[in-house]
C-alpha cells in the first residue's frame, strides 16, 4: 500500500481533468468533491473513481464543458437541464442556488435532469451545513438493486443524504445508499481482490453471488442484483429498503421529468455506450426560519450525545453517530495521506502516461 500526500493527489486530479477539456473552475470543483471523499475513508468515490471519469470523457458519453440550462425558476425551486456535463459542477451549483433560495424564502431546492455521476451526496449537504442551514441531497443511479420479490436489477442504489449542524466538532451526516451496498465498495473490493461479502446482491436464481469480478461484469448484463436494504425478505424489512429507493426514484426523476429506471444503463437502442442522464434533487433549510441556530445545534448535539452514551452491545466499545468515524479518519488521512493499494495505482499510472502528466512520481 502507498500513500499519497492529500495536496499533491488533489492537484493531480484537477490536472487530469483540465487535461480532459474541464475548464479550470470547474475541474477544482470536480477534484474538490472526489479529495473530500478520499479524506472521509470513502475509497469508492474519491480517486477510485478517476478512471472512470476519464473513460467516459473519452467516450464522448460525458461531456467536459458543463451547460446548464434553467428549465423552470419560482421563488423557492428551480429545475436544471445539465445536459450531460460534469455531475459535480452541476451539482455544486444546484445546491449552491438552493442555499441563496433559502437564505431568502427559508427553503431552497432545485431539481436536476440528464446530469452524471457526482461524487459523494454528502459534500453537497456539507455546502449547506457550513451556511448553517441542514442539507437534503437524493440521486438515482444506474439500474443495480432488485426490488423486494424479484432478481431483476431495475433500481440504482439511490443515495439519500441528510446534513444539519451541531454544538459537536463535526455535523450529523448521514449519507449511504438504499442498498446493502453500493456499486462503488465493490468496485473497491474489485481493486483489493477481495470476495464481495454474503447477502449484497443475488444471482438471476436468487443464489448469493460473492465472485466480485463476475459480479460487475454481471450486474452490467442485467444478471446480477444488488440487494435493497433489507435483503431479500419482508421480514428482515427489504420493503423498506426498497420503497426508499423508489422515493428516490421519484423525487429525481418526476418532479424534473427526466430518466428513470432502465434508461439509465448508459446504453441506447444498438446497446452502445450512450450518457446515463441521471436525475438529481437538492434541498436546503435555513433553521434562523423555524428557530433559534444556536438552541438548534444544541438539541442536534444533545440527540448526538444521548445516542453515543446508549448501554453498549456486549463485545463492543464504541457507539458513533452519521459523520463522526468520517471527521476521526480525516484527521488521520491528513497526517499520512491517501492510501493507494497497486491495482488503484495501476490506474493512475494508466492516466499519468496517456495525458502526459507526471506530477505524483510514483517511481
Amino acid at each position: 500500500m502507498r500513500y499519497l500526500p492529500v495536496d499533491v493527489l488533489h492537484n493531480f486530479m484537477q490536472e487530469v481533468f483540465i487535461k480532459l477539456g474541464v475548464p479550470q473552475t470547474d475541474a477544482q470543483i470536480c477534484s474538490d468533491v472526489l479529495i473530500a471523499s478520499d479524506l472521509k475513508g470513502i475509497e469508492s468515490h474519491g480517486v477510485g473513481r478517476l478512471k472512470m471519469y476519464y473513460d467516459r470523457i473519452q467516450a464522448k458519453i460525458q461531456n467536459p464543458i458543463t451547460n446548464i440550462e434553467v428549465i423552470r425558476d419560482k421563488f423557492a425551486t428551480a429545475v436544471w437541464d445539465g445536459n450531460n456535463g460534469m455531475g459535480q459542477v452541476i451539482s455544486q451549483k444546484a445546491m449552491q442556488t438552493a442555499i441563496d433560495k433559502a437564505e431568502k424564502y427559508g427553503l431552497g431546492a432545485v431539481a436536476v435532469r440528464n446530469s452524471t455521476h457526482f461524487g459523494i451526496c454528502g459534500y453537497y449537504a456539507e455546502m449547506a451545513i457550513k451556511q448553517n442551514m441542514i442539507g437534503l441531497v437524493f440521486s438515482n443511479a444506474r439500474p443495480s438493486i432488485c426490488p423486494t420479490n424479484s432478481v431483476s436489477p431495475i433500481l440504482g442504489t439511490n443515495p439519500i443524504c441528510f446534513g444539519a449542524p451541531t454544538d459537536l466538532p463535526y455535523p450529523f451526516l448521514y449519507d449511504a445508499a438504499t442498498s446493502i451496498s453500493q456499486r462503488g465498495k465493490v468496485e473497491q473490493l474489485a481493486r483489493e481482490e477481495k470476495e464481495t461479502p454474503l447477502g449484497w446482491a443475488i444471482d438471476l436464481e436468487g443464489k448469493s453471488y460473492t465472485d466480485t469480478k463476475g459480479l460487475l461484469i454481471d450486474l452490467l448484463k442485467q444478471k446480477a442484483s444488488m440487494l435493497p436494504l433489507g435483503g431479500t425478505e419482508e421480514i428482515t424489512g427489504s420493503h423498506k429498503g426498497y420503497g426508499l429507493a423508489t422515493a428516490v426514484e421519484i423525487i429525481c426523476a418526476a418532479l424534473q421529468n427526466g430518466n428513470y429506471l432502465n434508461s439509465l444503463m448508459g446504453e441506447d437502442e444498438q446497446g452502445k455506450p450512450a450518457p446515463y442522464c441521471l436525475g438529481h434533487f437538492f434541498m436546503a433549510i435555513n433553521i434562523d426560519f423555524f428557530t433559534d441556530l444556536e438552541n438548534f445545534k444544541k438539541v442536534t448535539g444533545s440527540i448526538c450525545r444521548d445516542l453515543q452514551n446508549a448501554q453498549l452491545f456486549p463485545g463492543k466499545t464504541r457507539i458513533y453517530v452519521a459523520g463522526e468515524k468520517e471527521y476521526e479518519i480525516e484527521q488521520k488521512v491528513r497526517k499520512q495521506g491517501v492510501p493507494i493499494n497497486p491495482n488503484l495505482e495501476k490506474n493512475i499510472r494508466f492516466i499519468q502516461d496517456e495525458l502526459s502528466i507526471d506530477l505524483l512520481h510514483l517511481d
